[in-house]
């Protein structure tokens, strides 16, 4: 059919207009209605549980622009007021108290501070357990408060003590197993100052000379065995009011004649034999000494 033919139709009424039998109905109905309001219901008060939830722990933490609660972060780092628990390992770089508060670290079994090198070895251990403290490095330091003197060291080879005044408190005093090297042992002003190798020799050296001095006392050098005063380029001064020797002197022996003499005799003068015994003789006009130097054969 035409265009023209089309129009002529419609114009004559002939043409019929198409109707519509049934007419169906768009949107939600019954049970779907009902569903549908009540997820959005449910939704709606999940939502505001949320908003609740969040606000209480925002007000709970104290959740600020400058961190949480008692954790504060600004540019220097991370600062935390009050008691912390840590659970699992803590990478920092420095721990730093608050200024005149001390820093006070806990824990029910030890305290281990662990340091490693790029490629994640262990160099140095610090354990503080309940019966010991443990340093596990290669050398281990004790400075002064400034920073700049070593106070106390200690590496493979030796230990190093920088302060004015080593003070040993023990009533055994100080054993050590092997030489020690210092330059002055002094004991306290009301103590005695013993020098004691029970089983040993005690040797003291010095490169320059060794000096012993005992200002407000006595001393006393007691030995099992022989003791010896060599000077090997200078000499022997003995300087003293008066140098007494014990009666464990041996007496020369006088001639006959001079029996009832001796009985009276009670000056005696002190020789030495060539190789170095000592030995009394009676005094006299004159030294008395080679008269009776038999005392130098014996052995």
């Amino acid at each position: 059919m035409t265009e023209e033919q089309y129009v002529l139709e419609a114009q004559s009424g002939h043409l019929q207009q198409p109707r519509c039998d049934a007419v169906y109905p768009v949107g939600l109905y019954g049970w779907r209605k009902r569903c549908l309001y009540f997820f959005l219901s449910l939704l709606l008060v999940i939502m505001i549980v949320n908003l609740a939830l969040t606000v209480w722990i925002v007000k709970v933490m104290n959740f600020t622009v400058d961190g949480m609660g008692n954790l504060q972060v600004n540019g220097e780092g991370i600062r935390l007021e009050g008691i912390s628990e840590f659970l699992l390992p803590l990478y920092v770089k420095e721990i730093q108290s608050r200024r005149a508060s001390p820093l006070v670290v806990r824990s029910d079994r030890n305290v281990t501070v662990n340091a490693r090198n790029d490629q994640g070895q262990l160099t140095g251990q610090l354990t503080v357990g309940p019966d010991s403290v443990e340093a596990q490095c290669q050398r281990f330091e004790v400075r002064s408060r400034d920073g700049g003197k070593v106070l106390f060291s200690v590496d493979e080879k030796k230990i190093s003590i920088g302060t004015d005044t080593v003070r040993v408190t023990g009533s055994d005093g100080g054993v050590f197993g092997h030489s020690v090297e210092t330059q002055h042992i002094q004991a306290d002003a009301s103590q005695d100052l013993k020098l004691e190798s029970p089983t040993r020799t005690l040797t003291m050296e010095a490169p320059r000379g060794v000096k012993v001095t005992a200002a407000r006392g006595k001393l006393k050098a007691t030995c099992r065995k022989d003791l010896e005063l060599q000077s090997t380029e200078g000499e022997i001064f003995l300087d003293a009011n008066r140098i007494r020797l014990g009666s464990f002197l041996p007496l020369g022996v006088y001639s006959p004649s001079s029996d009832a003499a001796s009985q009276k005799q009670t000056v005696y003068e002190l020789c030495i034999c060539p190789n170095g015994k000592l030995y009394l003789s009676p005094a006299g006009s004159s030294s008395s000494c080679y008269s009776t130097s038999n005392v130098c054969l014996w052995n």
